[in-house]
């Protein structure tokens, strides 16, 4: 008898700009009951239709630092514009220990600094299919100026240098066949035999005893293979 490990697995979920990776972790969740989204903690205003708790935990600035000084985070990273990111680790402690497989939705800095804590950590990268359909996705949103846009390019690429760092990665062509990938993944992920926990054999004259007792093998003529 296989028993498998009680706690649930981390992985950490990363892709450039306009992959799509936010679609396919909702994607995700609403297809598996056990998969739970880590809520990160920033210290940037709410932007209109946020919701506390559901996209972000929002704090000031001088909160968040005091998390930091308290070691209340798993990772944190400070961005452009002065803003903090980072995942609470208590929160995600409780959803690992309560069987739960955690997504930490992160960029590949973040990835890195959970990764040499947690070796275990599952790191999937979500890309698109070509920098020329990002620029197309990025100028169908009309959100950013071109310098924006320019930034956002140059991001991408030095992350798409940090992929052999990942265990595996998705390109998002289609969405439905990006999430049957990663449930894959995740599928194959629980298999892995360094991720269970026991192996319990039965008892070994147990199982000798019920052969030598079992008349249709008792009975059945031995074939010997030239």
């Amino acid at each position: 008898m296989i028993k498998q490990k009680q706690s649930g697995e981390l992985i950490i979920i990363s892709g450039t700009t306009c992959a799509g990776k936010g679609t396919v972790i909702e994607r995700l969740l609403n297809r598996n009951q056990n998969l739970s989204l880590s809520i990160s903690y920033t210290s940037r205003p709410m932007r209109a239709g946020e919701v506390e708790g559901v996209d972000y935990f929002f704090v000031s600035r001088e909160e968040f630092e005091k998390k930091i000084q308290n070691g209340d985070f798993l990772e944190y990273a400070k961005v452009r514009y002065g803003e903090y990111f980072g995942t609470p680790k208590e929160e995600v402690k409780q959803l690992l220990q309560s069987g739960k497989d955690v997504i930490l939705e992160i960029d590949v800095q973040g990835a890195q600094q959970i990764k040499e804590m947690f070796p275990e950590t599952i790191l999937i990268f979500i890309m698109a299919p070509s920098m020329t359909e990002v620029k197309r996705r990025i100028k169908a949103r009309g959100k950013e100026t071109n310098e924006q846009i320019i930034d956002r390019f140059i991001t991408a690429y030095r992350e798409i240098n940090e992929i052999p760092k990942y265990n595996y990665v998705v390109v998002n062509d289609d969405i439905d066949t990006a999430v049957a990938k990663v449930e894959a993944i995740l599928v194959s992920e629980k298999c892995r035999v360094d991720r269970i926990e026991e192996i319990a054999m039965e008892n070994q004259e147990e199982i000798i005893h019920e052969f030598l007792i079992d008349k249709d093998f008792v009975n059945e003529p031995l074939k010997i293979e030239d």
